[in-house]
């Protein structure tokens, strides 16, 4: 069970021992952290979406109204920045709406269960540190985090398009591709905590024009978030036609009737078929929900159900492929559930 604190006169008393996915605080932050508001009462969640362009936080209440909301630009490369934004963007909240949250913080990459550093974040400056540590002491509390994606996941379980579904895969399709699941309203990230971190795997029945593949950040060549991002999606129009465009440009043409806009879409589909088929497979799961930028292309939730029919082991595939609900803001009030 997770660690629980009752706030009383701006002092945190911890009424349980804090197991596994909790810090708690050791040691205090080397700048003086925010005054916090007089009145401290366990009222409302805040999530925290710990971003390489923006550190956003939300306070949420029972119900998962949005009761305050604040962003600030992500000091990029300056990890002892990125822990003082958090503070002060967690210590403006608790004051705007005059009382003290729990915090759960989403961010990139993955907290190692062998050494409790972040490896594999894009925001590079957050890797091999004791990021979680570090903002139990800087908050002087107990925090929960999650990989960015399981946020979203979780988000889009409990009260978004996939609310009421057991088992939940959510995917973020933009600059990269990322992953979570949930089961029964929990992130599973399992004993590596790489669960969901289907990317990273090689596109599933690849074309022998597909072998061995562009290479990836992650150092293999031909993983599946090498032709499912939006970078890929452009690098295939420009590959097939010498024309320069975005993902999203790529998309209106297509939706304008232009030919060869048409032809990429429908390889990217088809790629993103095979990539979700595989998922079919291995986990069966009660819904599929997709975020991140190209999740606001309508012909993806069209084409891949209808394409990935040949690839689903069995006679009839009833899963539901799913935009995500709440959009950009999955990340952060997924964060503020982690304390559900």
């Amino acid at each position: 069970m997770y660690g629980q604190y009752l706030f009383s006169g701006g002092s945190p008393v911890r009424t349980k021992k804090a197991t596994t996915g909790v810090v708690r605080p050791r040691g205090r932050p080397s700048w003086p952290r925010p005054a916090r508001p007089a009145t401290m009462r366990p009222m409302m969640r805040i999530g925290v979406d710990l971003g390489g362009t923006k550190i956003e936080a939300a306070a949420l209440d029972e119900s998962g109204t949005v009761l305050v909301r604040r962003r600030v630009p992500a000091p990029r490369g300056d990890y002892e920045a990125s822990l003082r934004a958090v503070s002060e963007l967690v210590a403006a909240v608790e004051r705007e709406a005059g009382c003290e949250g729990t915090v759960g913080v989403g961010h990139p990459g993955s907290i190692s269960p062998s050494t409790g550093l972040v490896r594999n974040a894009n925001s590079t400056w957050l890797n091999d540190r004791p990021l979680d540590r570090d903002l139990a002491r800087v908050l002087g509390r107990e925090v929960r985090t999650a990989n960015d994606a399981n946020c979203f996941a979780l988000s889009e379980a409990h009260d978004g398009a996939a609310a009421g579904r057991r088992v939940v895969f959510g995917v973020i399709l933009g600059t990269g591709c990322g992953g979570g699941i949930v089961f029964d309203g929990k992130v599973h990230a399992g004993p590596n905590a790489i669960a969901g971190e289907w990317g990273h795997n090689p596109i599933p029945w690849p074309r022998d024009d597909e072998r061995p593949g562009p290479p990836c950040h992650c150092g293999r060549s031909g993983c599946v978030e090498t032709f499912v991002c939006g970078p890929a999606l452009a690098r295939d129009y420009r590959e097939a036609t010498g024309g320069t465009l975005a993902a999203t440009e790529i998309a209106t043409r297509a939706r304008a009737g232009d030919a060869r806009a048409r032809e990429a879409m429908e390889r990217h589909a088809e790629r993103l078929a095979r990539s979700l088929a595989l998922l079919v497979n291995l986990l069966d799961p009660d819904a599929i929900v997709i975020g991140g930028g190209l999740s606001n292309m309508p012909s993806l939730y069209d084409r891949v159900p209808v394409l990935w029919q040949r690839f689903v082991v069995a006679d009839r595939v009833d899963t539901p492929l799913l935009r995500a609900r709440h959009g950009d803001s999955s990340g952060v009030r997924g964060a503020a559930w982690l304390w559900k």
